[in-house]
C-alpha cells in the first residue's frame, strides 16, 4: 500500500472513534468564521483524490453550514393552510450550499471539488478546493484549462455535488452513461 492509503485509514479510524482530538478540532472550527481559508487540507488523502496539489494557485477553505432542511419562518398573519408554505425544503444538498458560500468569498477562483470533514449538533463542515484563474502555475498546467474556461461552475450545478442534486449520472455511478440523467435512464428501463 502507498503512504496515502495508510493516511486515509488512520483518518477514518480517528473519525470512527470520535476521539478527543476530533472533538477539540470541531469546537475550534465552530468559533471560526463561516468560510475560513486554511493552509493545508485536514484530510490530505481525500483532498489528493479530488485533485489537490500543494502548489501556488490552489486554495483550500473550510466552510460551515447549518444542518437541517432550512424551513421558512412561520408567517405572522393568518393564511389558508395550503398557502402556509412553511414546509418547503432545499433541493440542493448541504455540500452544494457550502460550495456556493465559499465561491462567493473567492470570486477570482474556480471550484475544483469539496469533501466532508466533520459535524456537530448544529453545523456540518466541508473543505473546498479552489483553483486561482490568474496564477501562472495554473495557467501553464493543461490539466486546469477546461476548469478555468468554465466560469462560475458552482452556481450552474456543474460540480460533483451539483450534478448529483440535478439528477445527472456522474462518472463511476450508474450503469447507463449514454442517458443524460438518472430520471431519463429509469424511464428508458421501464419502456423496455
Amino acid at each position: 500500500m502507498g503512504a496515502y492509503k495508510y493516511i486515509k485509514q488512520n483518518f477514518e479510524a480517528s473519525y470512527k472513534q470520535r476521539g478527543e482530538e476530533l472533538k477539540r478540532r470541531i469546537s475550534q472550527w465552530r468559533t471560526q468564521g463561516t468560510v475560513t481559508k486554511i493552509s493545508q487540507p485536514t484530510n490530505m488523502a481525500r483532498a489528493r483524490e479530488l485533485g489537490y496539489k500543494a502548489k501556488q494557485g490552489i486554495i483550500v477553505a473550510r466552510v460551515k453550514v447549518l444542518k437541517g432542511l432550512s424551513k421558512r419562518q412561520k408567517p405572522v398573519r393568518g393564511r389558508k393552510p395550503s398557502k402556509y408554505g412553511a414546509y418547503y425544503a432545499f433541493v440542493k444538498s448541504l455540500q452544494s450550499r457550502a460550495e456556493e458560500k465559499a465561491a462567493r468569498k473567492f470570486t477570482n477562483c474556480e471550484l475544483l471539488n469539496s469533501y466532508y470533514v466533520g459535524e456537530d449538533g448544529e453545523y456540518k463542515f466541508y473543505e473546498t478546493i479552489f483553483v486561482d484563474r490568474n496564477a501562472p502555475t495554473v495557467l501553464n498546467n493543461p490539466q486546469y484549462t477546461q476548469l478555468i474556461a468554465n466560469r462560475k461552475r458552482v452556481y450552474r450545478g456543474l460540480s460533483s455535488s451539483g450534478r448529483k442534486h440535478r439528477g445527472i449520472i456522474r462518472k463511476g455511478f450508474g450503469t447507463n452513461l449514454n442517458r443524460p440523467s438518472v430520471r431519463a435512464a429509469r424511464r428508458n428501463i421501464f419502456r423496455q
